[in-house]
């Protein structure tokens, strides 16, 4: 037995309404065709629906038992269809996102909730991790996006690379602070807050020293450069710092500004990559989510650049 959502459909309305009549304007059908297919369904079925006497129907205690599963069907149906429309308009659906502690505190959840909204009925779950536990996330499809520090390239993770500058952190009221342009010669013998010894950033910074002949005073070793800031702004140290957050800063600061962030050269790079797994299929909420950050990482470094150029 194969019934169709169209006779089920056509058999609820000829039931809602009594009349055979009324359920064709309803379903936008012939008089003639409902009735075909009123009696289809009864061939189908192995029973009587209506009792046909003088023009009228009644409906059997048959047709009421069935309508009762027609309207559940039918409901589901229904319900199904609101479901994928909200997913195709990712008013619906979820989206699991990974990111590493610099884009944790302000540069993500700002463009989070710029993109939750509308979007009533989209779960979303956001975690922080160091960036070789996201990679792993990300490998496995436990995740749905990670942002991180790039990892090596593997075939189990698709990634869109970005090669960030880093700049330099110093109090506002620092005589440094008026140049456009800091340099090793400029931080000799500076206290400086780096990050753990083994992390890129805190390598490449310390050759830059040692290759222009000046000391190296690291006082403080972080495992993220946010709580730098307040180290920075209390006179303790300066930074040479990622520039997300250096940017994070910046979204949050308030005139007159404690901090200044300045140009550093030679240029330290800091790598970080847009992370999806690479064996799946992105939903439609994960590609609007990675072309929305995309365009944030785009604009941070516009933002940061203009910055820079007015000093």
């Amino acid at each position: 037995m194969h019934l169709s959502l169209r006779q089920l459909t056509t058999f609820r309305e000829v039931m809602r309404s009594g009349s055979i009549s009324q359920a064709a304007r309803s379903v936008g059908r012939t008089q003639p065709a409902v009735s075909t297919m009123i009696r289809t369904l009864e061939d189908q079925l192995g029973f009587a629906l209506f009792v046909r006497m003088q023009g009228k129907l009644t409906p059997t205690p048959e047709a009421h038992y069935f309508l009762e599963e027609c309207e559940e069907i039918l409901g589901r149906v229904e319900r199904t269809e609101r479901t994928l429309s909200r997913i195709s308009t990712l008013q619906a659906g979820k989206l699991k996102i990974a990111c590493h502690p610099a884009a944790s505190s302000v540069f993500l959840p700002r463009l989070l909730t710029r993109f939750l909204l509308d979007k009533d009925d989209l779960e979303l779950s956001l975690i922080m991790r160091s960036s070789d536990v996201i990679e792993d996330l990300i490998a496995s499809q436990q995740y749905d996006v990670g942002f991180a520090e790039t990892p090596a390239p593997r075939a189990s993770i698709a990634q869109v690379e970005y090669d960030l500058e880093c700049v330099c952190v110093l109090r506002a009221d620092d005589p440094l602070a008026r140049a456009p342009v800091i340099t090793p010669d400029n931080l000799d013998g500076s206290p400086m807050a780096v990050l753990f010894d083994e992390h890129n950033t805190a390598v490449q910074t310390e050759a830059a020293f040692r290759a222009s002949g000046c000391r190296f005073n690291k006082r403080l070793e972080l495992r993220t450069f946010l709580p730098g800031l307040q180290f920075v702004a209390a006179g303790v140290c300066v930074m040479v710092c990622d520039m997300i957050t250096a940017y994070s800063y910046l979204l949050q600061t308030q005139e007159p500004a404690r901090l200044a962030i300045r140009r550093f050269r030679p240029r330290i790079s800091n790598s970080v990559s847009i992370l999806t797994p690479g064996y799946a299929t992105p939903s439609m909420a994960s590609r609007a989510f990675i072309a929305d950050l995309q365009a944030a990482v785009e604009k941070m470094q516009s933002d940061i650049e203009d910055s820079l150029q007015q000093r």
